[in-house]
C-alpha cells in the first residue's frame, strides 16, 4: 500500500513555553483590555484580537522559539528557500471561555497555519480538523472500525505549549469550551514570497 495525497499535520512542544507563556499571556491580555470587544471571526462568544504588531519585542521569544519548528515543516513540504522567503503573514490570538468555540473555516492565501496554546487544558475545546478531499465525502461505505484510512475527522487535545501546523486548505473548527479556565491560543499564516517579487 502506498500513501497518495497525504495531510500532514506537524504537533510539537515548545522547549520553556512555560517562560515564554507568562510573556506571551500579559501581551494578549493587555490587548484584550485595550478592545474588550474584539473581532468576529470564526469565533462565537470567544475573543479575537486583531493582527498583531509582529515587531513588538513582546513577541520576540516567542518567534525565536518555534523558527526551527517551521523550518521543518518547510523542509518536509520540499518547498525551496533557495528562491523563496519564509514569512509570517499574520498572528492574532483568541481567548474561548466556557462554551466558547470556533466554527469551520480555513485560512485562505497562505502556505501553512499554525494554532499555539497558551493555556489550554483537556476540557477547553480540541481542534478539529476535516478531511480536505471533496471526492471522498460523496461516497463513503460504514466502517468496521475507524482508522487513519478512512476517517473524514481527526481531533486533537490542546496543552500549554503545543503548537500545531498545517496546510492553510485544511479546514478546522474548535469545539466548545466546557473548561472553567480560558482556552488562550495564538494563531498565525505563513507565506512563501518568490524573492524576485520583492526586488
Amino acid at each position: 500500500m502506498h500513501l497518495f495525497f497525504s495531510t500532514p499535520v506537524w504537533i510539537s512542544e515548545i522547549e520553556n513555553h512555560e517562560i515564554i507563556n507568562k510573556e506571551l499571556s500579559e501581551f494578549i491580555y493587555a490587548k484584550k483590555n485595550k478592545d474588550p470587544i474584539g473581532k468576529r471571526k470564526s469565533n462565537i462568544k470567544g475573543w479575537h484580537s486583531d493582527h498583531f504588531n509582529l515587531q513588538d519585542n513582546s513577541l520576540s521569544n516567542f518567534l525565536k522559539s518555534i523558527n526551527s519548528n517551521i523550518g521543518k515543516a518547510i523542509s518536509d513540504m520540499g518547498w525551496d528557500t533557495n528562491s523563496q522567503i519564509v514569512k509570517i503573514t499574520n498572528m492574532w490570538s483568541i481567548i474561548n471561555k466556557r462554551d466558547s468555540f470556533n466554527e469551520r473555516h480555513h485560512h485562505g492565501n497562505s502556505a501553512l497555519s499554525a494554532a499555539y496554546y497558551v493555556n489550554a487544558n483537556e476540557d477547553s475545546g480540541d481542534i478539529v480538523f476535516y478531511d480536505p478531499r471533496q471526492a471522498f465525502t460523496f461516497s463513503h461505505p460504514e466502517n468496521s472500525q475507524i482508522n487513519n484510512l478512512n476517517a473524514q475527522v481527526k481531533s486533537i487535545t490542546p496543552k500549554k505549549g503545543m503548537l500545531v501546523l498545517f496546510p492553510s486548505y485544511l479546514e478546522h473548527s474548535v469545539n466548545p469550551s466546557k473548561s472553567k479556565e480560558d482556552r488562550v491560543v495564538i494563531s498565525f499564516n505563513i507565506s512563501l514570497i518568490n524573492k524576485n517579487a520583492l526586488s
